[in-house]
C-alpha cells in the first residue's frame, strides 16, 4: 500500500490542547481539526485506544473509538495524521476525538525505551535524531537556540547593521590565532583555507563604507574539542564605524541581556551551578589587574613559568611569554570570572589587529567577556593605520602560532579605514548560558565526534 505523499490543512498539537483546556470535562467540540505527527505511547484495547501524538509543539491524547476510526494497526513510532475534534475526557485531559486516522510513515526500528528517553550521552550525540524524537529537554534547548539567534539577527538589524556574507574558503587565514583545515582548488590549482575568522574581510567592507555590517555563521579550526570547543562553530562579528571598544562594550551588554530578555523572560540564568544575572552593567577589570589579583603578572617570561609551574600546570607547549601569558590566563583567572565580566586593556603581543592606548603603546583597546567562567567572546579597536598593521604582521610571523600575513588587507587598510569597533561572539557558548547546558555538544545538533570502528562480518 503506498502511503499518502501530503498531509494539509494540518494545526499544531499546542492550538488544538489550548481549544481543549477550555472545554468541561467529558465535553466534545463542534469544531474539525486535522493534526500529524509521530505516536509515542498507546493504551487501551477493544473498541476505545488512547494514543499520543507528538509534534514540535507538544504533546496530546488521541481518543480513537474503533466504531469512529475503525481498527487501529499502528507501531510506536509510526507517524500519523489525524482528523477529529478538540475534546476533554471525563479526568479532564485535553485530546482530540478522532474520526479518521492516516498512516503517513511507518517505523521499521524499535524506539528506545519511551519512558526514560535516549539517555546514552554518546548516541544522543551520534544519533540526535533520536535524542529530539525522545527528550523533551533536547527539543526544547534547540527551540530555544534558535529564538535567540533570531533575536540577536533582530537587535542588529534594528541598529542599522547589514547581514553579509564572507567567503569560507579563503587564500590567507587571519583574524585569530589558530590552526586552519586546508584543501585545493582543482580549477585554480592552489590551496585554501576554511577559515577561523571572518574579521579580515568584514574589515574590508568598513573601507568600503558599508560602516555598520556583521556576519552570523560558521568558522573552523583544526584544533582540539573540549566542553568548550568544537572545530566547527557558528560566531557573530560585528564591526561598527567610528566606534571603539568603549562603546562596543556597552552594546554588547545590551545585547545580550536584550536576547535573554527576547529568549528566556528574564536576565537571570543558572549555570555550571551558578545563578548569574545577565543585566547590565557587567563588571570591568583591567587584564594586567585580573593577573595581579593572582599573582600572576610579570613581563618576564621565566618569572612566569616558574609561577605556573608552581601551580601545576605543563607550559612545555608554550613557546614565548604571549603563549605563557594567555595560558595563565586562561587557566587560572577565567574560571574565576562567574558574573558577566568584561576583561579589558591587554598586551600588544596578545592582539595583532587592535589599536594601541594612547598613553601606553604596550597595552592595546581591546576587551573579552566572560560568564560563568567561559570566556563568551572578544572584541577591539581596531587598527586602522596601514604601515602599522604591516609592522605587527610582520612582527607576528617569527612567534608560535602568529598570523601569517595578508598584504590585499594592509592595502585595503591603505586606504583609510574609519576608527572601528569589532566584536566576536561565541553563538555556541551564549547557547550553552540561556539552556544552562555545561558541554558545547549539548548545543550543536551534530557535534565532532570520533569515527566509531566498523563492525566487520566474521
Amino acid at each position: 500500500m503506498e502511503l499518502p505523499r501530503r498531509f494539509p490543512d494540518r494545526v499544531e498539537v499546542a492550538e488544538v490542547r489550548s481549544e481543549a483546556e477550555v472545554l468541561e470535562a467529558g465535553e466534545e467540540g463542534s469544531a474539525t481539526r486535522r493534526l500529524a505527527g509521530r505516536v509515542m505511547a498507546r493504551r487501551g484495547h477493544g473498541k476505545l485506544v488512547f494514543l499520543d501524538l507528538v509534534d514540535r509543539s507538544g504533546r496530546i491524547q488521541l481518543l480513537c473509538d474503533v466504531a469512529r476510526t475503525g481498527p487501529i494497526d499502528l507501531n510506536l513510532g509510526d507517524v500519523v495524521g489525524a482528523a477529529g475534534s478538540p475534546a476533554r475526557t471525563r479526568r479532564g485531559e485535553p485530546s482530540l476525538a478522532v474520526d479518521t486516522l492516516e498512516l503517513l510513515a511507518r517505523t521499521k526500528r524499535p524506539l528506545p525505551d519511551t519512558f526514560h528517553g535516549l539517555t546514552d550521552i554518546e548516541a544522543r550525540y551520534r544519533r540526535r535524531y533520536l535524542d529530539l524524537l525522545m527528550n523533551e529537554d533536547t527539543r526544547a534547548d534547540f527551540r530555544l537556540r534558535t529564538r535567540m539567534v533570531s533575536a540577536i539577527r533582530r537587535y542588529l538589524d534594528e541598529h542599522g547593521f547589514l547581514e553579509v556574507e564572507t567567503p569560507v574558503l579563503q587564500p590567507r587565514y587571519g583574524g585569530a590565532f589558530a590552526e586552519p583545515f586546508v584543501t585545493h582548488h582543482n580549477e585554480l590549482d592552489t590551496d585554501l583555507y576554511l577559515r577561523i575568522a571572518t574579521e579580515l574581510y568584514l574589515k574590508r567592507l568598513i573601507v568600503g563604507g558599508l560602516e555598520r555590517v556583521y556576519e552570523l555563521g560558521k568558522d573552523f579550526r583544526n584544533e582540539g574539542v573540549s566542553f568548550k570547543h568544537n572545530p566547527e562553530f557558528t560566531m557573530l562579528e560585528w564591526y561598527e564605524a567610528y566606534a571603539d571598544y568603549r562603546d562596543t562594550m556597552a552594546r554588547i551588554e545590551e545585547l545580550v541581556s536584550t536576547v535573554a530578555l527576547e529568549t528566556l523572560g528574564g536576565t537571570k540564568v543558572a549555570f555550571r551551578g551558578h545563578s548569574i544575572d545577565l543585566a547590565p552593567p557587567w563588571r570591568r577589570v583591567p587584564f594586567v589587574q585580573a593577573l595581579e589579583e593572582h599573582d600572576l603578572w610579570t613581563r618576564d617570561a621565566d618569572d612566569l613559568r616558574a609561577r605556573l609551574a608552581e601551580r601545576g600546570l605543563d607550559t612545555s607547549h608554550d613557546a614565548d611569554w604571549a603563549q605563557l601569558v594567555d595560558h595563565a590566563f586562561s587557566h587560572l583567572v577565567e574560571p574565576s570570572l562567574v558574573s558577566p565580566t568584561i576583561v579589558h586593556d591587554y598586551p600588544v603581543a596578545l592582539s595583532p589587529f587592535a589599536r594601541a592606548r594612547p598613553d601606553d603603546p604596550e597595552l592595546v583597546e581591546r576587551f573579552e567577556y566572560f560568564v560563568g567562567g567561559m570566556e563568551l567572546g572578544n572584541a577591539f579597536s581596531e587598527l586602522n593605520d596601514a604601515e602599522e598593521q604591516a609592522r605587527r604582521f610582520e612582527a607576528q610571523r617569527g612567534l608560535a602560532g602568529g598570523e601569517p600575513g595578508d598584504p590585499d588587507y594592509v592595502e585595503a587598510l591603505s586606504y583609510g579605514m574609519p576608527p572601528t569597533g569589532g566584536l566576536g561572539l561565541g553563538i555556541d557558548r551564549l547557547a550553552m548560558v540561556l539552556t544552562g547546558r555545561e558541554t558545547i555538544r549539548d548545543v550543536i545538533l551534530f557535534p565532532a565526534l570520533r569515527e566509531r570502528p566498523r563492525a566487520t562480518s566474521e
